[in-house]
């Protein structure tokens, strides 16, 4: 588990002071939102990957240990990986 900071101005903090009524649950729910979209994707991308290859096994049925087998593979770069090639 990760911890991250987010440091905004006054300024910033002034304008969700007007629309929000809880800043942290919001940020929490954007964080959130993002990690859904982002499992999503990523799922959707290895699914024919992951079936296509004739070394699986099984196949995980929750999302957490699905993703588990996408990174142990040798195949698997992060973003940051694939930009640098």
């Amino acid at each position: 588990m990760a911890t991250y900071t987010v440091t905004i101005s006054a300024s910033d903090e002034t304008a969700l002071d007007n629309d929000l009524l809880d800043k942290d649950a919001w940020i929490q729910a954007a964080v959130t939102g993002k990690i859904n979209n982002c499992k999503k994707r990523m799922i959707e991308q290895w699914r024919p990957i992951i079936f296509a290859d004739d070394s699986v096994a099984t196949i995980p049925a929750n999302d957490d240990d699905f993703i588990a087998l996408i990174v142990a593979r040798d195949d698997y770069k992060t973003r940051t990986e694939r930009d640098a090639e």
